[in-house]
């Protein structure tokens, strides 16, 4: 029974969550390239790193690994080779999600604790190196899950399906590979968000309160714009990290009592608690890879503007195309009257266009001015120019 309803669980939760998170983080990705959202090119950098990952653990992870892998248990993917390239990207993908949110812990530490470093370090320039340092080290560090699964079956001497490698896991390297992917991958980057943030909410306190003091004397209405933005960036830090540490904490704590990574091709009892709990965690841990496009909705008043923009953009890009179109034939037939049948004939247009280049320029400038108005008030009317 509870066999059965874990299996109906994940059918219908994994391709949900496929859908809204390739969808939530490519809009993600999108807005945060354009820039308009107030952040530095910093903190851009990371959170541009940070969606871009979450994307790849929906495709990877969450698509050809638990759906595809599941659905088609002959196809392709099935192949021992390619099944043991996908268990490894599936491990770099989540180590990528992990430490670009600690890299992004530590840069905002950066910016409100050390205010003389914070001059050289949080820099566009060093947050790519920094991004670009931790995806080297980190696909070098995965490179022994290629050696902890084997092949599960072999029909005409080719390999099909993975399954742990008992000789692996019960090997004095595989076991310490084991405590070293779970330290690395959960209780060292968790020690080092919950330090971070402390020290950073320590030294908020400190600064609001000696900033309060100064400003004791002024009318306590008047808005301070500083502690403002310093709010919405804590606000920011801590709802991305502290939903990041609660939805990876299961899955933590299941990875160090079962010694249980993958599921998929597990071949034990599926009513064991320890089963039961390694599959509640992998299903919280890819919801965290969904957390921050909902967190900058509800927290970034710019980032709402921007995603209703990235939304309305297609449907306002066809309307004003069309409407460009409509302008420029009438602007044509306008010209023809005016020139004369003799000077402007059907079977040489080009030459009236010349002629009246720089009446075609200023009626695109204003007709551009008068869509854009008439958008923002919800009219679509054309009033040609003459």
């Amino acid at each position: 029974m509870g066999q059965l309803m874990m299996l109906q669980i994940k059918a219908i939760y994994f391709p949900i969550l496929a859908v809204i998170g390739v969808t939530a983080n490519l809009v993600t990705i999108v807005i945060l390239f354009r820039r308009n959202c107030g952040h530095s090119k910093c903190i851009s950098v990371y959170m541009i790193a940070m969606a871009s990952v979450d994307l790849l653990v929906m495709i990877v992870n969450v698509m050809q690994y638990n759906i595809f892998s599941n659905r088609f248990t002959l196809s392709f993917l099935s192949y021992t080779p390619v099944c043991k390239l996908i268990l490894y990207m599936t491990a770099v993908n989540l180590d990528l999600s992990v430490w670009f949110t600690v890299s992004f812990t530590f840069d905002r530490f950066v910016v409100i604790c050390c205010q003389k470093f914070k001059t050289k370090y949080c820099t566009e320039r060093t947050a790519a190196m920094v991004i670009t340092a931790f995806t080297f080290l980190i696909f070098l560090k995965n490179i022994p899950v290629l050696l902890a699964f084997e092949p599960h079956q072999i029909i005409n001497k080719v390999h099909w399906g993975c399954v742990t490698s008992v000789a692996f896991v019960s090997s004095p390297p595989g076991a310490a590979y084991i405590w070293f992917h779970s330290a690395w991958g959960v209780w060292f980057p968790f020690t080092l968000i919950a330090l971070l943030n402390c020290l950073t909410g320590r030294r908020i306190l400190v600064a609001s309160r000696s900033r309060r003091g100064l400003r004791g004397h002024r009318s306590e209405k008047q808005s301070d714009s500083e502690m403002e933005n310093r709010n919405k960036s804590i606000i920011l830090l801590f709802a991305i990290s502290g939903s990041f540490v609660l939805l990876w904490l299961t899955a933590a704590v299941s990875l160090v009592t079962t010694r249980l990574a993958s599921i998929n091709y597990y071949r034990g009892d599926r009513t064991d608690p320890g089963y039961i709990a390694t599959e509640t965690g992998l299903m919280l841990k890819f919801l965290s890879c969904f957390q921050n496009p909902c967190i900058y909705a509800v927290t970034q008043r710019k980032f709402r503007e921007e995603l209703k923009t990235v939304v309305k953009s297609p449907w306002t890009f066809i309307l004003r195309y069309r409407l460009k179109l409509s302008i420029v034939h009438r602007l044509l037939s306008l010209t023809q009257h005016k020139d004369g049948a003799g000077s402007c004939s059907t079977i040489e247009p080009s030459l009236a266009i010349v002629r009246n280049k720089s009446r075609l320029n200023l009626g695109f400038r204003v007709f551009t001015s008068m869509v854009d108005v008439q958008q923002e008030k919800g009219e679509v009317s054309i009033n040609y120019i003459s």
